[in-house]
């Protein structure tokens, strides 16, 4: 079981932001400390410390994903949830690749911050509850996917947008997201991180890559 009273490190340039996600994540019985940049977060950064990130992405100075890539935020271990107004498929498997626990894209419903939260302080807490199936059975998901189906996937991973995997393939972007529908339909992924988590797992996808 998680702690609910775990500290939630919150990073965010607009005060407006900080304090109403402080306020929201302190009713549901967290410790919550929060940062206007995350140079401030890293200068006051203890290796002991426990919980989990939440930063947004696009910062001056130091953005999210520099936060992310910085070797001091390895060290500490936290796991790190990026928040931002324009997510998209590309920086999703690239914050994933870096490490971030999760992203989610602004404006969010709270209670989809505080699952989040509660599902990342699970994952790494609780023994046995991983993120995403072990490389076997991510393995396995993947190999039930079509040829087209796993083009689609490898090129989704490679961080390409729809309009871009269209063209490569020549089909349309609707067919795309056909399949891309049908990817996390069998690879049972309740969503896009997730989807990345699996393919992490099974080591840029091991499975074997059908050919008819």
């Amino acid at each position: 079981m998680i702690s609910e009273r775990s500290t939630i490190y919150l990073i965010d340039d607009e005060e407006d932001v900080r304090e109403s996600l402080r306020l929201f994540l302190a009713e549901e019985g967290f410790r919550v400390k929060t940062y206007a940049s995350a140079p401030a977060f890293l200068s006051n950064a203890d290796p002991k410390q426990s919980g989990c990130v939440v930063t947004d992405v696009r910062m001056p100075g130091m953005s999210g994903i520099d936060f992310l890539s910085d070797p001091a935020v390895g060290a500490l271990g936290l796991p790190v949830i990026l928040i931002t107004a324009h997510a998209d498929i590309p920086l999703a498997v690239h914050a994933m690749k870096l490490g971030a626990a999760d992203l989610l894209e602004k404006p969010f419903n709270p209670e989809d911050l505080l699952r989040t939260v509660r599902h990342t302080l699970s994952r790494t807490s609780e023994q046995g509850a991983p993120g995403a199936p072990g490389p076997e059975e991510s393995t396995t998901r993947f190999a039930s996917l079509s040829l087209r189906e796993t083009e689609v996937l490898r090129l989704l991973m490679d961080g390409q947008p729809n309009k871009t995997i269209a063209r490569e393939l020549g089909i349309s972007p609707r067919t795309v997201e056909v399949h891309r529908a049908s990817v996390m339909k069998k690879t049972q992924a309740d969503s896009l991180s997730h989807l990345i988590r699996m393919f992490l797992a099974a080591g840029s996808f091991a499975a074997p890559i059908k050919t008819r």
